[in-house]
């Protein structure tokens, strides 16, 4: 029996965003890519923050014709000043921001834990903290242009299994007195997504700015791509038999697309989405939902989620002068 993927609805996919701006994480390739295409052809102005400008600059050639427009500007979210001087010179030129889309992120396949220049475990760095910073700055923006939305991409794997379900360890989660492993550190770091989203979402509610996470589905995406040879060529074997139950980046970029054009998800802030996924350990999740309750509990501990986000402005290096709520 074919998996039922989870898709747009025509309502959602023939709104006309004329008007509307957006901005999309690693927007060069894969999910990002399609996130992007899908907004600017219908019409959305999007900032595609990239760390490579040249490489977005040559995935944007492939909008030539469609209705909206578009921009690249650089972000390299494992550098806290990057991301700051991203949000400085979108906030000069751009007075509204009706999406956040979070969506790049990396795994770190090394044995020991690579750090960024601000001292942070890459993983977490990428997926969870640049995100952060950059949500924060901009949540002036989100809530003058209210209606808008901030959708954060975590991963299937935050849900673990019935006997190891991850959690942050908000002890060390730069894993400096920690055995470092890759895999382990890219849960964690999905988890903290979840969690950030579920704050975020109570700390915004009543003002128009709804919050998601969500996991994309198993992208035929080039992520991965950066790990070591190992890897790589495990990668590159299981590719072909990988077709038959993986997603398209057009397939995977839905859920993101559901979560910030979508009337029904305005009505879940807060909540956790899913594609449809071989990947869960949990049968009952495998047919995703929009939303679908993480099988996690340490993923909807609200207590573990505001001590995160209190840590994660000390990290981000966060005054309370610059904190919009």
């Amino acid at each position: 029996m074919l998996r039922k993927r989870l898709s747009l609805d025509e309502a959602t996919r023939s709104k006309d965003l004329g008007g509307k701006t957006y901005i999309v994480t690693g927007a060069n390739s894969g999910v990002g890519l399609e996130t992007t295409r899908q907004l600017v052809r219908q019409g959305g102005h999007v900032v595609l923050a990239c760390r490579r400008t040249d490489a977005g600059e040559e995935a944007a050639r492939s909008f030539s014709g469609l209705k909206g427009s578009h921009e690249v500007m650089r972000l390299d979210l494992a550098d806290l000043q990057s991301v700051r001087d991203f949000v400085a010179t979108f906030t000069s030129d751009h007075d509204r921001l009706d999406g956040l889309a979070c969506n790049a992120g990396l795994v770190s396949m090394g044995r020991t834990p690579e750090y960024t220049p601000d001292g942070l475990e890459m993983t977490i760095a990428v997926s969870y903290f640049g995100h952060f910073l950059l949500t924060e700055l901009l949540l002036y923006t989100l809530r003058a242009s209210a209606p808008s939305r901030m959708a954060i991409v975590s991963s299937v794997v935050h849900a673990g299994s019935a006997k190891n379900r991850p959690n942050v360890n908000l002890d060390d989660l730069n894993y400096r007195r920690r055995d470092f492993r890759g895999f382990a550190a890219y849960a964690e770091a999905k988890v903290a997504t979840v969690l950030y989203a579920k704050e975020l979402a109570e700390r915004l509610d009543g003002t128009g700015v709804s919050v998601f996470s969500l996991h994309p589905g198993w992208a035929r995406s080039n992520f991965g791509s950066g790990g070591s040879l190992p890897i790589r060529v495990a990668m590159a074997v299981m590719r072909p038999l990988s077709r038959l139950v993986s997603d398209s980046n057009e397939e995977s970029a839905q859920t993101t697309l559901h979560c910030l054009l979508s009337d029904s998800a305005a009505n879940h802030s807060g909540a956790y989405f899913s594609q449809s996924s071989v990947l869960y350990r949990d049968k009952p999740c495998r047919q995703g939902g929009w939303p679908m309750e993480t099988p996690n509990p340490n993923a909807k501990n609200m207590e573990t989620a505001r001590r995160l986000v209190d840590m994660s402005y000390e990290v981000v290096g966060l005054g309370r002068a610059e904190r919009a709520v």
